[in-house]
């Protein structure tokens, strides 16, 4: 006998909203101590995103990350204005950031690009900022 699953499909599912509480990690002092939630959890959400190259680890979904490492021995005029895209595309894949602007770029440095960025989540703005080299 084979098992129906038409029954299954015709329920009536409540999609709750998961919360932000987490753990949270000192930089600083490289320990996760405590827990966080709300804008801090944010912080940490676009900390952790933008640090890690996207389709190289098994345990994360092929959505999550960002991809840098193709961007190294390519111009800055091409570099700038990928790194503005990827980062967008990167951080809204979490729904709780709703878009990503302000985009700044400092180049003083050779091979390394310094972009700070706005994120605006649904706990509020988040200033945030990554290095890049290329």
């Amino acid at each position: 006998m084979i098992p129906s699953t038409t029954a299954f499909l015709e329920q009536d599912f409540e999609i709750t909203e998961q919360p932000t509480h987490t753990y949270k990690m000192n930089l600083e002092s490289n320990l996760i101590r405590g827990y966080t939630d709300g804008q801090e959890a944010m912080k940490q959400a676009i900390y952790k995103i933008l640090n890690t190259e996207r389709y190289q680890y098994v345990m994360y979904s092929w959505n999550y990350g960002i991809e840098l490492l193709d961007l190294y021995g390519e111009p800055v005029s091409y570099v700038c204005p990928e790194l503005e895209r990827r980062i967008t595309e990167a951080l809204t894949w979490d729904d709780r950031i709703q878009s990503v602007d302000n985009f700044e770029f400092n180049i003083s440095k050779k091979g390394e690009i310094l972009v700070t960025f706005t994120a605006h989540t649904v706990f509020g703005d988040v200033v945030a900022e990554k290095v890049v080299n290329f």
